[in-house]
């Protein structure tokens, strides 16, 4: 019996987990709140998601490794309809993407065998770039004096 082929980059997960509304009661008016339950790998829960990592957010990926609480975050239709998720990210900028486009957006802590997955994955190709903005050099942008 061969080995598995451990070469290749392993990059999309499914995880299973359940959406659980709790009622909440602030100065007499009521709202339903969402929350994360019972997250768990494969597709034995009610909502299934794959979880795919991608080169261009690896930085984030770390960033989001290095808080003091790593999460995941759940896209889960517009503000304000019943949330149906639609997909997941272990990004925090993907997720404010999608705030500001009026999506509903859940979070959940990170599993430890996912975060250790995430630290495999950035192991294997190499930690991003953190791109810091750039200072202009003195006289950059403008037309040079020919002095003779």
């Amino acid at each position: 019996m061969n080995a598995p082929d451990m070469t290749g980059p392993i990059s999309r997960k499914q995880l299973s987990f359940s959406l659980v509304p709790e009622l909440k009661s602030i100065k007499g008016f009521t709202s339903t709140q969402w929350h994360i339950q019972d997250l768990a790998p494969g597709a034995s829960g009610p909502e299934v998601l794959a979880l795919q990592l991608y080169m261009t957010e690896r930085a984030a990926y770390r960033f989001n490794l290095e808080s003091s609480t790593p999460r995941l975050f759940v896209r889960a239709g517009f503000s304000g309809q019943t949330p149906t998720p639609t997909a997941m990210t272990a990004s925090q900028e993907v997720a404010a993407s999608w705030l500001d486009g009026e999506q509903q957006v859940h979070e959940v802590a990170m599993p430890q065998a996912i975060q250790l997955w995430l630290e495999a994955y950035l192991s294997h190709h190499g930690e991003a770039l953190v791109e810091g903005r750039k200072k202009k050099r003195k006289g950059a942008g403008r037309a040079q004096e020919n002095q003779t």
